[in-house]
């Protein structure tokens, strides 16, 4: 995951989140990007969430 280094290398970071909490909900062990970096926060609720799945071919015959 190169984000915080992305974030830290770019001019303007925009993180978008499913949930905005209180200041110290939230562990600083489990922050990916710390938000000196980010300067717009877009909140999305309900994301869809795309999930790649593997797809295996049977052995032909």
């Amino acid at each position: 995951n190169f984000n915080p280094e992305c974030a830290a290398a770019s001019k303007f970071t925009v993180v978008e989140v499913e949930e905005i909490v209180e200041v110290g909900a939230l562990d600083p062990n489990f922050i990916h990007t710390p938000g000196i970096y980010v300067q717009r926060v877009v909140l999305n609720a309900n994301p869809e969430k795309r999930i790649e799945k593997r797809t295996l071919a049977t052995p032909a015959q």
